[in-house]
């Protein structure tokens, strides 16, 4: 990619198998908006926390409301909140499921940053996950193959 998120060439289409045609490709890629009440207190959770980095900060009368956060995988944009700074009590905002390199290692970090992290659980469905709440209440699992994880 290059440094305006932009892509280097147009993405090829994909064979249809059920109809023997060619589909274009429309959609490269997405990267969601995710609101915030303190972007400065957010960037705790992606950035010290996750790992990412930050670019493309938008500042109105000095106060940041707006900034990239990525790595070369992942893209998100971390926007200002609208309206009331808190979300209604049945707000229930954004989910994400991560999957981590190393789960035990993102989990002790986020841990080590005051961040109240769940146990991990070996779910029935095959995957070892836990959970954690950011800064601005939305909840985010972590989870790897069962099968993955290193067993002490």
């Amino acid at each position: 990619m290059l440094n305006d998120y932009s892509f280097t060439s147009a993405p090829q289409p994909k064979r249809d198998p059920v109809r023997g045609t060619e589909t274009p490709v429309l959609v490269e890629s997405c990267i969601p908006v995710i609101p915030s009440t303190d972007l400065e207190k957010s960037l705790r959770f992606w950035v010290n926390g996750l790992g990412l980095t930050m670019d493309r900060a938008m500042r109105h009368d000095g106060k940041l409301v707006g900034c990239m956060v990525h790595n070369e995988h992942l893209h998100f944009w971390l926007n200002q909140r609208a309206g009331a700074p808190t979300p209604p009590e049945d707000y229930e905002g954004v989910r994400l499921y991560w999957a981590p390199t190393n789960i035990d290692a993102l989990r002790k970090r986020l841990q080590s940053l005051g961040y109240v992290v769940t146990e991990l659980t070996d779910r029935d469905y095959g995957q070892t996950e836990f959970f954690v709440t950011d800064d601005d209440g939305y909840s985010h699992c972590f989870g790897v193959a069962t099968e993955k994880v290193a067993r002490v």
